[in-house]
């Protein structure tokens, strides 16, 4: 059991049925605290005693009417107070018809996270599955785990240990960060001989014994195997590169419909998509999904159909051999019939030294969620108009004091999902700076100020900043792959119709989503025209599946 005073709180506001929800709520009482309040300022008053006592609120839980103010200027309130909590607005049956277009006009502006039907009897569990997802969702960005997996010890300004950090984090691995001097690291520092007390160290019980990892792909080969250990005599119907949205949808179709299929990341399943802290607009999650559960969820969903996952081990060529493909890694060699390359991009670099000599320490590439808890209560600066960039910025918001967004643009409004723009105007944490770059940036070990120059008149202005957080675009991941396969003028994989004519064979191109190097296929991010949504990106890896049983029926069948 843990200790109460370590238990985050729900706090229930409601001016008539707080003995029924703490009745319904009863449930979640051996985890944390619950609190009811008849109004939004008690409510205000148990949130401040509960931070006065260094609790946190996990959820705030409260009726769309209340005695003493709007409830979207009472959730305005407690989001100021709480801004970390999830915020769940719950009607009577009786007030449903009178109040949900209210609520719907505020749930799209996201002043809270769900809007529900208060429960009637016992076992709702419509109502308990989204508080669960609440309280998931919190647990997994906010609550420090409360046993922790993996045990990394890292000084603070360790870019290595960050890395190492966010990638557990973006596999779902509980895991906990403690600096060389606390009591813990100390003693474990202690027990190993000299020569193997580097930092950053990892404790992992699957490992045996502390190691240092040199990078974040050699701790995620440590955790997944290395392709060599495939018996080197088989030769899959499908080696797909990339665990991305497009990649893991390929993985679950092909695999669900028998085909024998091994899956090959470099990093973090989940690739781009899976460093979102949030993804709203997907079909079927209507409370929205971090990008890591999503990812966590399709690995598990191919996993049952047989797919084997490989990670840590990035592609570094293919080639033809005995009429089937063999894709080269560093820690071995896969071979396979057909191959799919859904490796994604990389967010491209800002190319000014004096940011790049800090990146790890205060400056990151990509939405690095577990970098935002250093942050509390200071300044961050994103950098890209995109809904990756929006994304980082509201929950970079659920901690620092202040969140600048920088574009080129005008606002934000032609490049970034009108739902995240709303979302962003609504939050008064957030700025947006329009019509500027960032051009320089310093400090004293880590970041600490960037400078901004106006790209109208190259006018300049020092900010403070604490972390800066780059989204400016994507750089195809396609050096690696053959002559064979051509590309687009910006790097891209060309496909279908859009290959050169002298790749097609009588007048006819490659299949919709083939290469031209036929049995080659490419989805996704890293395909030329391809839409850039974690939506298009799982069609084109469930799309190909029936493309790959083609060519396996003409070939091989």
């Amino acid at each position: 059991m843990i200790p109460s005073t370590a238990r985050p709180s729900i706090v229930i506001i409601s001016p008539e049925h707080c003995d029924h929800l703490l009745d319904e709520f009863g449930r979640y009482a051996r985890d944390y605290e619950l609190h009811c309040a008849p109004d939004a300022e008690q409510a205000c008053q148990v949130m401040r005693s509960i931070n006065a006592d260094g609790g946190d609120v996990a959820l705030i839980v409260s009726d769309s009417l209340l005695p003493d103010a709007e409830v979207a200027d009472a959730f305005e309130q407690w989001r100021a107070l709480e801004p970390n909590a999830r915020r769940l607005v719950f009607t009577p049956w009786e007030r449903f018809a009178e109040t949900v277009p209210l609520l719907r006009t505020h749930l799209a502006r996201s002043v809270f996270d769900a809007s529900l039907l208060m429960p009637r009897g016992v076992r709702d569990e419509e109502f308990h599955t989204a508080v669960t997802e609440l309280l998931s969702d919190w647990g997994n960005m906010v609550g420090a785990p409360v046993v922790a997996n993996v045990l990394i010890i890292a000084e603070a300004s360790d870019a290595l240990g960050l890395a190492l950090g966010d990638y557990l984090h973006r596999t779902g691995m509980p895991f906990k960060t403690v600096r060389p001097d606390a009591p813990r690291a100390k003693e474990l520092l202690h027990s190993l001989p000299p020569e193997e007390r580097r930092l950053p160290l990892v404790k992992a019980p699957q490992f045996g014994k502390p190691f240092s990892p040199s990078s974040v792909r050699e701790l995620a080969a440590m955790f997944y195997g290395r392709p060599d250990q495939i018996e080197s005599d088989e030769v899959a119907d499908v080696v797909i590169v990339g665990a991305g949205p497009a990649g893991l949808a390929a993985s679950v179709y092909a695999s669900s419909e028998g085909l024998t299929t091994h899956c090959l990341e470099s990093e973090a399943i989940g690739g781009q998509a899976g460093t979102s802290s949030m993804i709203r607009n997907y079909l079927g999650f209507p409370r929205g999904i971090s990008g890591m559960r999503l990812a966590q969820r399709a690995r598990a969903q191919a996993l049952r159909f047989g797919t084997r996952f490989w990670t840590g081990w990035p592609a570094t060529g293919i080639s033809r051999a005995d009429g089937h493909f063999i894709v080269h890694t560093d820690g071995g060699d896969m071979a396979a019939r057909t191959v799919v390359v859904a490796a994604g991009v990389t967010y491209r670099r800002l190319g000014v030294d004096e940011i790049e000599e800090l990146v790890g320490k205060g400056v990151h590439y990509g939405a690095v969620t577990t970098a935002a808890r250093e942050l509390e209560g200071g300044h961050a600066v994103v950098v890209g108009g995109g809904n990756s960039a929006g994304q980082a910025a509201m929950h970079l918001a659920r901690f620092a004091e202040s969140v600048t967004i920088v574009v080129r643009r005008e606002g934000l409004t032609e490049t970034m999902s009108a739902y995240l723009v709303d979302e962003i105007e609504a939050n008064p944490r957030i700025h947006v700076r329009g019509r500027a770059q960032v051009v320089g940036g310093g400090g004293d070990g880590r970041l600490e100020w960037i400078t901004l120059a106006s790209t109208r008149d190259d006018a300049r202005e020092r900010i403070p900043a604490d972390g800066l957080f780059l989204l400016i675009g994507a750089a195809p991941h396609c050096d690696w792959l053959p002559d064979d396969i051509a590309l687009d003028e910006h790097g891209f994989i060309l496909t279908g119709a859009e290959t050169p004519r002298s790749a097609w064979h009588d007048g006819t191109p490659p299949a919709a989503l083939e290469t031209t190097m036929p049995g080659v296929f490419a989805v996704g991010d890293t395909r030329s025209g391809s839409m850039k949504r974690v939506a298009s990106a799982a069609g084109e890896g469930a799309g190909v599946v029936p493309l790959v049983h083609a060519h396996l029926d003409l070939h091989h069948r």
